[in-house]
């Protein structure tokens, strides 16, 4: 494995082809802009999705599908309701066995499948991984210390991307459990905009403390019933994700719970992003999920709701307030 190609140069593909590059792998990067291409071949730089970070004079972009597909290990950073689009795009040109690692945190909104299962429905032939982790693109870019967790089914590969795409302050752990490593790392942002919600209503930190730790516990309890692994949950791409999303403004879903908290409304918060803010999308696909798994999801069915179904914030939250007392244990 001598070369990756990153599809997405938004800020997380950028930041991933950098700290890869920048430590002595041949690394591609695609972009759909023209523009990005040229700023990063040109300038070595991407000011629109990771503005002042200087980019690795080796770090080489395409406009090309077909050009990157061609590298050994395949990083997919699109938006996740995107990903079954690329990959139907680079079918033709994933070799058998190929690596492709999902680095997109979502669960497809249409179909209701997690990312890994979308892949395995579009390239079958290709080794499904999943990498995900807290991470904030600038901090990674600058190359500062981060971890991840790298799932696949198929231990023999895990160990090779581990070896590929690890360096000393970007360490992934790797795992099987592709369920719970991508139910963590999706739903963490439907919990962090919850989180936000509480920060721009000023509830206090009492108040975001509690529903954190709920939220671990709704993930959970999908994750058990989805045969995932709970000591996954305790990881990287779990309780490490959620820990850094649900409390800093660097996060989209954090800051975009926040400025909902403080009363602006949806399209005046995302009519400016150049990013895809992914819980949105997730709480609906979650709690879809949920239902058919006949889990309880109190926090995300709030979430929902303020998102996709029109109830304001206050009559949620007094709706969360006036369940039932209940167990620690079974969360219920």
């Amino acid at each position: 494995m001598q070369s990756i190609g990153v599809i997405g140069a938004g800020a997380w593909g950028t930041a991933l082809a950098q700290v890869l590059s920048k430590n002595g792998r041949d690394v591609t990067i695609w972009a759909r802009e023209p523009e990005t291409v040229s700023a990063i071949n040109d300038k070595h730089e991407n000011p629109v999705f990771l503005p002042d970070i200087p980019l690795s004079e080796t770090l080489k972009a395409t406009d090309s599908l077909s050009e990157v597909s061609k590298n050994d290990i395949l990083l997919i950073v699109t938006p996740a309701q995107h990903v079954r689009t690329t990959l139907k795009n680079i079918k033709g040109d994933i070799a058998d066995g190929k690596p492709v690692v999902i680095c997109s945190k979502g669960i497809e909104l249409d179909s209701g499948l997690l990312l890994s299962q979308v892949a395995e429905d579009v390239v079958p032939n290709a080794t499904t991984a999943i990498m995900t982790g807290p991470t904030f693109a600038h901090e990674v870019a600058k190359g500062l210390p981060a971890a991840v967790t790298i799932a696949t089914a198929d231990k023999d590969v895990a160990r090779e991307l581990q070896e590929a795409l690890g360096v000393k302050h970007f360490r992934p752990y790797i795992t099987d459990d592709v369920i719970g490593t991508q139910l963590g790392g999706a739903i963490k942002n439907v919990i962090a905009i919850a989180c936000g919600i509480v920060y721009g209503l000023k509830l206090g930190e009492n108040a975001r403390a509690a529903l954190l730790t709920r939220g671990v516990a709704e993930i959970a309890r999908l994750g058990v019933a989805m045969d995932a692994k709970k000591e996954t949950l305790l990881g990287m791409c779990g309780i490490g994700d959620l820990m850094l999303t649900c409390s800093s403004m660097q996060s989209r879903n954090f800051s975009l719970g926040a400025a909902l908290g403080e009363g602006k409304t949806l399209e005046e918060i995302l009519g400016p992003r150049k990013e895809v803010t992914e819980g949105v999308h997730t709480a609906k696909a979650t709690l879809a999920l949920a239902k058919k798994h006949a889990v309880d999801m109190p926090i995300t069915e709030g979430v929902n709701r303020c998102l996709n179904e029109g109830v304001s914030i206050e009559e949620a939250i007094e709706e969360m307030l006036n369940r039932p007392f209940g167990y620690e244990m079974t969360g219920k």
